[in-house]
C-alpha cells in the first residue's frame, strides 16, 4: 500500500535522505516503498539545534535518515543523554521514553517522543529566566 503525501506550494520534505521540494501549487506524492520520510515541520536544521534537547533530536533525525552512519551517531546520543541527564535530572522520563524508540530502531517515533522533551526543555529554561 502506498503512502499518500499532499504537499503545499514550496513545502519540503526529505524522502530516504534527499531533500524534496514542491516547486508549484499544491502537490500529491505517492511513496510505494518503506524509506525514511520527514516532512518539513518535523525538520530541524543544524543551525536551530542550540540547546541539549533540539541537539538530541537533531542526533535521532540524523539517525533517521542516514541509516550507514547510525554507530557514529549512537555515540552522540550517548554523550548528549549523559550531559542532560546531569543538567536537569527531571527530564529522565522523557530521556527513558525516547531511548527505548532509540535502542529498538524506532527513530520515526523517538523523533515525536523527542518533540515533548523539546517543550519541557523550554519550560524549564522559561522557569529558569524568570
Amino acid at each position: 500500500m502506498s503512502l499518500k503525501i499532499t504537499l503545499k506550494s514550496n513545502e519540503r520534505l526529505i524522502v530516504g535522505g534527499a531533500v524534496v521540494k514542491n516547486g508549484g501549487k499544491g502537490t500529491v506524492l505517492y511513496i510505494e516503498n518503506t524509506v525514511p520520510i520527514l516532512r518539513e515541520k518535523d525538520i530541524l536544521g543544524e543551525k536551530d539545534a542550540s540547546t541539549p534537547c533540539r541537539q538530541l533530536y537533531f542526533t535521532i533525525q540524523l539517525m533517521y535518515i542516514d541509516e550507514a552512519n547510525v554507530p557514529q551517531y549512537h555515540g552522540v546520543y550517548a554523550e548528549l543523554v549523559k550531559n542532560i541527564l546531569t543538567a536537569a535530572p527531571s527530564t529522565s522520563s522523557y530521556i527513558e521514553q525516547v531511548g527505548e524508540r532509540v535502542m529498538a530502531g524506532n527513530y520515526y517515533h523517538a523523533l515525536k517522543l523527542a518533540r515533548n522533551l523539546i517543550d519541557y526543555e523550554e519550560e524549564l529554561l522559561k522557569n529558569a529566566n524568570q
